[in-house]
């Protein structure tokens, strides 16, 4: 295997976001600083998105993924009264912000990041669905082609990934473990 440490130099590294020096987007994400938000898009605060707020500063604080569903579960917990529409409404705000970051997982469900300010694509294990950011891209030529082939202005893209992660490929190299 190649030099672990030069590959996440060149491909990026799992849950540290490449850097990007003049970029604000990289400052702690804050329950207050998610209200601000609100209030800057004429949202005003309510109890529904403070505890939304308050929930999503802490799974940031530890760069946790999260599904709107299991967050909304979550929150149930603490108010009964929450309704699921307004947790996905309030994290489709965020999103389109570039608060967060939806990824597809490998199970087929949407889970919610916060990443960096830069540019990158993500890889998600299939198996334990851990996800890694990669600062690779294709190439832009790669680009052109598909516009002009395709005869469309290309005004964006999403690259995602899958594969085995490297622990998932130790546990499961035994072909037998496959048949079970």
């Amino acid at each position: 295997m190649g030099d672990k440490k030069a590959l996440h130099q060149e491909f990026g590294t799992e849950h540290e976001p490449s850097p990007s020096p003049d970029k604000d987007d990289q400052m702690p994400v804050t329950a207050e600083s998610i209200l601000a938000l609100f209030d800057t898009l004429g949202l005003r605060t309510t109890r529904p998105r403070q505890l939304i707020a308050e929930r999503l500063a802490t799974l940031a604080s530890i760069k946790a993924d999260f599904t709107v569903d299991d967050l909304w579960h979550e929150l149930r917990d603490i108010d009964p009264k929450l309704g699921r529409a307004t947790v996905y409404r309030a994290v489709e705000v965020l999103m389109s912000q570039g608060l967060f970051h939806c990824l597809l997982g490998a199970d087929g469900r949407h889970r919610y990041r916060l990443c960096g300010g830069s540019h990158h694509h993500h890889v998600t294990c299939t198996q334990c669905q851990r996800v890694v950011e990669v600062s690779v891209c294709l190439p832009p030529e790669l680009f052109a082609t598909i516009a002009i082939t395709t005869d469309f202005a290309l005004e964006g893209h999403s690259l995602e990934l899958f594969g085995r992660c490297a622990d998932c490929r130790k546990v499961n190299d035994n072909p037998s473990s496959k048949l079970a």
